[in-house]
């Protein structure tokens, strides 16, 4: 802001930089005081006006700040003199985008522009207005205006750039590319180019309309001359070419590229491709996502003859050796890359190569095999070998590492190298168990023995052998899927926090330690190792996924409540704020960015994750909230009675969806959220491509999105028609009669039956067949939770429509009210006592038992609460005498013993739960250390426990150094034991402090019912 000090409105620049000072230093008391002063001064200064608003928005007074900014674009619009001021008009915007009244800011621009329309600078405000709005069509008109006025060269590409983005944004058609190329054309032919973006820019709208041929004739001429980076000149040319089908012409351009960059693997890619006449990587690029690239490139050989494939081949190869003769650096992997490249291709075409190929892989692991990077590497060139191939190829790997180099460092990433090939291609897990033990007890072995490499490191600096441990774990994990000895389980986490305590900062062991957690039910640990990672800004939308799925399930609400603010606050203020890239990006004329900038806005904005936390965020506070039917009617009004979450569920089906997780740094046992193989059968597997499951994920993603969004709505009409069956009518937000909640009702449980995979009528059958004991819940399937808001919401639109009815057989009132019971009863006992021991054994049901609870439990007793509030007016007092009323009675009955009966469910819940809870320390401590014992046995779990206790006896402080070895010293498995414990109790003790409230709630419920 200093570069706008000066006269504002007719204020000293004096008056006005302390204010700013105290805004920069967030002294906003001290700013507040000051611009108050100032405002006395000049009462009639909009400047002075938008300044006090700026400082009242940053003190949180949202509502005073938008009263000041109105004000002052009052006074603008009164004095044509203060229109011209930019400053007041800056500040102005700044406040009210901050206040989401951008469109406000934009009015101002506007009629400062139409009074003073040959301003540049409040033109360039307005344009950007506009790039905050992205309005790309006014952004073009206004771009265009100043052109006309100043012909400077970077508004004209102001204005192409806005009409790229309508082409790739707003679907706009081959015309406003032609437009974009004339206005450019037109520019040139009078004023030439004079900035490289500016040819980079020319050169993609020609690319978008095919023009090659004229794209390429810019190129080489005059105008080329302003991409100064030589290779960056030869990739476009190339790839202009390659486009145009000139395949050879292409090709000779990319070996020069090739000759002056031998690194680049992707430019050999499209060198083959030419050589290949194969437009497979263009293709892929074309359609690839920027967040989850494909790791193997198709192929196209079907137009090739077999001379043709051979000679083009063999041009290649040559062209191959000719640059690993030429490079004198040792880490370039490139050349060496290329070479397998055209192994693979030759092997796909069908010339029988597995041995060349092999070969190939033997000299690159032999010159690269100690690098971290390898196993990537050769991963999609591994693919494409059958299986007896690949295990062959491990031998011969296996057997040349032993006469590879002697230096300590190098060998040790070898040997991890082979362990992660023997991972990837499936062998490790064909072992007998026996050797599977063995091997994790190398690893870990291994691990210890070459901690003193990293004993000059920094602290926040990768150890050597860091990966050892993450595969140790992974081979536990595998030992634990296949025996279900849950020792190989602890001893996975015990030496994770080993590694962890000897290294805080490396983050593979702490997001294994998440999932590890989080399939132990102990969600508390789990979060706490995902705070560690220290999470911040984008990586918030990348990362999230490893714990958010498990925390919406637990009954951490505090913890899912404070996740969601953090990651909803990042999400809307870059949204809101990303804008200020874009026009730095115009500013600094980097036109590329300005298109990535609004590009990567858009694919944040259809973020799966996004709208996933929008709507859980809703129901959370539902949740909280359910207790009180007085305090989640305020919280559905705000929601404006779920009305916009019925739109999105409507919407879903079309509405684009980006998935922007990180799924490679996930393990192996849950490559999504929604597969946990540790939750099924042995299937044999030790890697899962995740590309296959992707359209899995969004399947699941939408369902959910289209099922939760709604319950808002439908727990709205459910009140209120729980209410409408007490009283004859009622009235809300106007008027809503009876039949239109009744009729929206049934519309919802239609719609809701259908998601469950059943008409309405047949959905009645099902809920109430399971309630009568005609059919198990396994009817209900993975959908529990579904079936029983169903029942819950079915229940209360039936109390107002009656057609649900049968005879009331024991004497329990209305039919629907004794499915819900029945239901609610059955399935969360029979989830209680599917539970045993809660620390020796995942407690995969426990997720489901607190939704269950904490949904359509929830939304059950607000229906109970409506009945009753409507039951027990206020103001009228108990009757003392008379006979009761026959048409009363029933209802009054149904809504008792629906009260009873759902408070023995918590209290048996409560009572379980406090069985656990209370459990002696020292009874789950040796439930943990009995699974850790070997008994002196060669075989079973404990191996590995026992040699990290073997090594820590035997540390030599002088090899380790002082740091490494204090934090072996330090490390105490009773206290990852005590950690698990305790972990676990907090989990239990937060779902117990919600049925306990929701008990209490219920017996406030119970003295009211006793006033009818």
């Amino acid at each position: 802001m200093a570069s706008k000090f000066g006269l504002a409105g007719g204020i000293p620049e004096r008056r006005v930089r302390p204010i700013w000072d105290a805004i920069d230093s967030r002294q906003f008391k001290i700013a507040l005081r000051q611009s108050t002063a100032l405002l006395a001064k000049f009462p009639n200064s909009p400047y002075a006006l938008a300044l006090k608003a700026l400082v009242l928005e940053r003190m949180g007074k949202f509502d005073e700040a938008l009263s000041v900014c109105l004000n002052a674009k009052e006074l603008l619009y009164k004095n044509e003199a203060n229109l011209m001021d930019d400053l007041t008009l800056s500040t102005l915007q700044i406040v009210f985008q901050r206040l989401n009244h951008l469109d406000l800011a934009t009015a101002c621009y506007e009629h400062s522009c139409g009074k003073f329309p040959n301003n540049l600078e409040l033109m360039m405000g307005l344009f950007n207005c506009y790039v905050r709005e992205y309005s790309f069509v006014k952004q073009q008109q206004t771009a265009i205006k100043m052109y006309k006025l100043v012909g400077e060269e970077r508004f004209l590409l102001w204005a192409v750039c806005s009409i790229q983005l309508q082409v790739l944004c707003d679907n706009g058609g081959e015309k406003l590319l032609l437009l974009a190329e004339g206005l450019l054309k037109k520019h040139i032919a009078s004023h030439s180019l004079h900035d490289p973006e500016a040819l980079t820019v020319y050169i993609s709208i020609l690319e978008q309309q095919a023009k090659y041929g004229n794209a390429l004739e810019m190129l080489s001429g005059e105008l080329g001359s302003l991409l100064m980076i030589e290779v960056d000149k030869l990739r476009v040319q190339g790839r202009l070419l390659s486009r145009q089908g000139d395949y050879t012409a292409a090709a000779k351009i990319y070996q020069k590229n090739l000759e002056l960059s031998p690194d680049d693997c992707e430019c050999f890619l499209h060198y083959l491709g030419c050589l290949l006449e194969d437009d497979s990587s263009w293709c892929n690029g074309a359609n690839s996502d920027p967040i989850h690239p494909a790791k193997v490139v198709d192929c196209k050989f079907s137009h090739l003859t077999d001379e043709m494939f051979d000679s083009r081949i063999l041009d290649a190869s040559t062209f191959v050796q000719k640059l690993q003769a030429e490079t004198s650096n040792n880490l370039l992997r490139g050349p060496y890359l290329a070479n397998l490249e055209i192994e693979r291709r030759k092997l796909l075409y069908g010339k029988k190569n597995d041995e060349e190929l092999m070969e190939a892989l033997l000299q690159y692991f032999l010159r690269f095999g100690h690098l971290a990077c390898f196993t990537s590497d050769v991963e999609k060139f591994l693919l494409v070998l059958p299986l007896d191939k690949k295990t062959e190829l491990l031998e011969k790997l296996t057997k040349s590492s032993s006469s590879l180099s002697t230096v300590p460092i190098q060998v040790l990433g070898q040997c991890i190298t082979l362990w992660k090939i023997q991972e990837l291609i499936g062998n490790m897990y064909k072992l007998p168990i026996c050797e599977l033990e063995y091997t994790a007890l190398q690893m870990t072995e291994m691990y210890c023995k070459n901690l003193p490499l990293s004993k000059d490191l920094d602290a926040q600096e990768s150890m050597h052998g860091e990966e050892l441990l993450s595969t140790a774990c992974n081979v536990l994990v595998q030992l634990f899927w296949r025996t279900r000895n849950f020792g190989y389980f602890l001893e996975a986490i015990m030496m994770l926090e080993f590694g962890l305590n000897i290294r805080r900062y490396a983050w593979q062991y702490k997001i294994l330690l998440v999932h590890l957690y989080s399939h132990l039910g102990i969600i508390s640990l789990a979060y706490d190792r995902y705070k560690a990672l220290d999470v911040k800004n984008i990586l918030m939308e990348t990362v999230l996924h490893h714990i958010f799925p498990q925390l919406l399930v637990s009954p951490l609400w505090v913890d899912l409540n404070n996740l969601l603010k953090d990651y909803l606050k990042f999400m809307d203020e870059h949204l809101r704020e990303s804008a200020d890239l874009t026009f730095l990006a115009y500013r600094h004329r980097n036109y590329s960015k300005v298109i990535e900038f609004v590009q990567f806005k858009e694919r944040l904005q259809c973020s799966n994750q996004y709208l996933v936390a929008r709507v859980e965020s809703s129901i959370l506070q539902l949740k909280q909230n359910a207790n009180d039917i007085e305090e989640e009617e305020s919280v559905l009004e705000r929601m404006k009675c779920g009305i916009h979450f019925v739109e999105l569920s409507n919407e879903i089906g079309s509405k684009s969806l980006t998935f922007n997780e990180d799924w490679q740094s996930r393990p192996w046992w849950t490559p999504i959220p929604e597969k946990n193989y540790l939750l099924g059968p042995f299937e044999g597997i030790s890697y899962c491509p995740k590309d296959n499951l992707m359209e899995q994920r969004e399947t699941n993603v939408r369902k959910v999105i289209e099922k939760k969004s709604l319950l808002p709505r439908m727990i709205y009409l459910s009140i209120h028609s729980a209410s409408a069956s007490i009283k004859e009518n009622f009235q809300s937000n106007g008027s809503l009669s009876d039949p239109k909640v009744s009729g929206e009702l049934k519309y919802l449980l239609d719609c809701y039956a259908k998601m469950l995979g059943f008409p309405l009528s047949d959905a009645i059958e099902v809920v109430v067949g399971v309630s009568s004991g005609l059919k198990s819940s396994g009817a209900f399937g993975a959908n529990m939770v579904d079936w029983l808001n169903f029942a819950v919401f079915l229940n209360a639109w039936n109390l107002n429509s009656h057609e649900v009815e049968q005879p009331d057989v024991n004497g329990c009132g209305s039919f629907s009210w004794n499915i819900v019971n029945s239901l609610l009863k059955n399935c969360i006992l029979e989830k209680v006592r599917s539970m045993e021991s809660l620390i020796c054994s995942p407690p995969d049901d426990l997720p489901v038992l607190v939704n269950m609870v904490t949904e359509p439990l929830a939304w059950h007793t607000l229906v109970m609460q409506s009945c009753v509030r409507s039951s027990v007016p206020s103001g009228k007092k108990k009757k003392k005498s008379g006979p009761a009323d026959p048409s009363v009675s029933p209802v009054c009955h149904a809504i008792r013993y629906s009260i009873q009966s759902t408070r023995g469910i918590l209290e048996d819940v409560a009572k379980w739960l406090g069985h656990h809870i209370n459990k002696s320390e020292d009874e789950n401590l040796d439930i943990i250390f009995s699974s850790l014992e070997t008994n002196g046995q060669d075989e079973g779990p404990g191996q590995v426990f026992q040699a990290l206790g073997t090594y820590i006896s035997t540390i030599n402080e002088t090899e380790l150094g002082v740091r490494t070895s204090q934090a072996l010293k330090s490390w105490s498995p009773i206290d990852v034991a005590r950690k698990l414990v305790s972990g676990q109790r907090v989990v239990l003790s937060e779902f117990l402090q919600i049925c306990q409230s929701k008990i209490k709630s219920l017996q406030a419920i119970q003295q009211q019912m006793a006033q009818v």
